[in-house]
């Protein structure tokens, strides 16, 4: 990563000095939005802390924290809509970011370069609570017993889910309970 601190000015003009996720106005700095061939204002957004340090761990932050995308994710600026769109897919789990993927309009270019920035997904293997990789069709086991919010069940321990599809995101599949479509947490599910 390069000195950014020459593109500042031209960042704290488009954002009008604040944070382009959140809307802080306190020691924003500008962030790279990979892949970058060369430092440029296009490339790069002005962030408050909490946002920069989330880049890299987003359920680090509270959840509460990242409803701001909700307005910012609808920015003219591509890089602001790269950033967001990036953050939306780790937060998945969360109803409220995946409603707002769902519904979300990012041109071609855009998108090609927001998925540029993600890691191959096949290049993390998604595995069950004992190690053992999952794939596409493949029935689990439940090991506890899971509220499903919104559905008004428990999903009980010992449950049978079969023809699970894999998500994109390591840690969660989806699958029927209950005749419902769920996400799992991979770490709650064995294979059958």
């Amino acid at each position: 990563m390069s000195d950014l601190s020459a593109l500042v000015p031209d960042l704290q003009e488009r954002s009008g000095g604040a944070c382009e996720l959140c809307g802080a106005t306190e020691g924003l700095r500008a962030v790279e939005v990979p892949p970058v061939d060369a430092p440029t204002s296009d490339r790069a957004v002005l962030l408050c802390p909490t946002c920069a340090d989330g880049l890299t761990a987003p359920d680090q932050v509270a959840a509460a924290h990242w409803f701001c995308l909700q307005e910012s994710a609808w920015s003219q600026t591509p890089a602001v809509q790269v950033t967001a769109w990036r953050l939306l897919q780790g937060l998945r789990e969360h109803g409220w970011a995946r409603d707002l993927l769902d519904t979300l309009y990012v041109d071609d270019d855009t998108l090609a370069w927001a998925r540029a920035g993600l890691p191959d997904p096949s290049a993390v293997p998604t595995v069950d609570s004992n190690g053992t990789v999952l794939q596409d069709g493949d029935s689990v086991t439940l090991i506890k017993d899971l509220p499903v919010k919104g559905a008004g069940f428990t999903a009980k321990r010992g449950t049978l889910v079969k023809g699970i599809r894999l998500t994109g995101d390591p840690g969660l599949v989806e699958g029927k309970v209950d005749r419902v479509e769920i996400f799992l947490k991979t770490e709650f599910l064995k294979k059958a």
